[in-house]
């Protein structure tokens, strides 16, 4: 499995309709997603499922409005360029976590070829309605006209086809894993009920090419899906990790975020060689409503030669967004205010799928 910052043919996207994933701010939702996928087709294309002709047509006229879309793409036989649609129905839109986890094989030794690894998605053991998001990893896996393997692990004797989302991993594109222990093996997650570490890490090798797995322990408060290491902890290069961190001591980040630090600067790579470390600082908590959100700078996303930053209106979004350029030298980076979108429980990362180029 590549890294996120290896180039990309396209980044895979949905447009937002589930109005319970934002309830009472579901408004400008749309507008949010118009101003990310102005950014991503100014550098690749932009592959975006709706579930009809009626919501590709609403679509539309929203990105035409915010003038990502000029009035001629209203046509349909005229797309703007950099921008298609696709009549794929789906519950939510976090393609992150519902589409592909895409593989490749150099082509050193023979011709290059596309993968794409889909597991089985239950709305993070939470939610009753996920049947129409289910088939739509393996139908992006279809359009890009990749190879598609659907992982099985034996569980109480019998084979059971693995549950797993995208955020939960996170990859160097040269052999090693980040994930959590509390979102694939605490007891309190429901995806693969007696699975163990050793079962993971193989299914890992066979299917992502990782020959080393680095957990980390828990993920950040508010998080719904148990721990996914996209809020938390990411790879931006080979050998370098960009990890969320609270000093204050009374936030309840602080002590989680704390011991992934320290995890990963006693950590190795794939060939026994120390991670360079960079901390990543956290916005004010955020909350709704009593509710705690999991705001979170690590949820960024990595396109083309171009980084979205997930940003709240905090006095260390600017702090962030600096440590990103230094650490991302040759990339664009871009803010997108989220205050409203974390409402959804994700962010930028989330909902988006990145399609590796041979």
């Amino acid at each position: 499995m590549p890294g996120e910052w290896e180039p990309h043919t396209a980044t895979w996207i949905a447009w937002p309709h589930n109005r319970t994933d934002w309830p009472g701010k579901f408004a400008p939702i749309p507008w949010v997603y118009a101003e990310i996928i102005r950014n991503l087709a100014r550098v690749e294309l932009v592959n975006i499922l709706v579930n009809s002709a009626k919501a590709e047509s609403v679509a539309r006229e929203t990105l035409v409005t915010a003038e990502v879309l000029p009035k001629s793409a209203l046509e349909p036989d005229s797309p703007a360029r950099n921008v298609k649609f696709w009549h794929m129905p789906t519950n939510r839109g976090w393609l992150r976590d519902t589409g592909p986890s895409f593989v490749k094989r150099n082509a050193r030794g023979g011709k290059a070829a596309l993968g794409a690894v889909s597991w089985r998605f239950n709305a993070w053991a939470k939610y009753p309605d996920w049947k129409r998001d289910a088939p739509v990893s393996s139908e992006i896996a279809r359009i890009a006209e990749a190879e598609i393997w659907q992982p099985e692990i034996k569980l109480n004797g019998k084979l059971s086809r693995v549950v797993l989302e995208g955020g939960s991993i996170d990859v160097n594109g040269h052999g090693t894993l980040l994930t959590t222990e509390e979102c694939l093996l605490s007891d309190v997650q429901a995806r693969n009920p007696g699975a163990t570490r050793a079962q993971l890490e193989q299914l890992f090798a066979d299917y992502l090419g990782a020959r080393k797995v680095i957990w980390l322990n828990r993920g950040i408060v508010g998080d719904d899906t148990h721990g996914h290491v996209d809020d938390i902890s990411r790879f931006i290069a080979p050998n370098v990790v960009i990890t969320a961190y609270e000093p204050d001591r009374t936030d309840p980040n602080h002590e989680p975020l704390r011991e992934n630090f320290l995890k990963l600067t006693k950590s190795t790579d794939q060939s026994s060689k120390p991670l360079k470390v960079i901390k990543l600082p956290m916005p004010a908590p955020v909350y709704f409503a009593g509710q705690p959100l999991p705001a979170s700078y690590a949820n960024f996303y990595i396109a083309n030669r171009l980084v979205l930053v997930p940003v709240f209106n905090d006095a260390n979004d600017r702090v962030a967004m600096n440590i990103l350029a230094d650490a991302l030298a040759g990339h664009k980076i871009v803010g997108i205010y989220c205050g409203d979108f974390i409402l959804g429980l994700g962010a930028l990362h989330c909902i988006t799928q990145q399609q590796p180029a041979l």
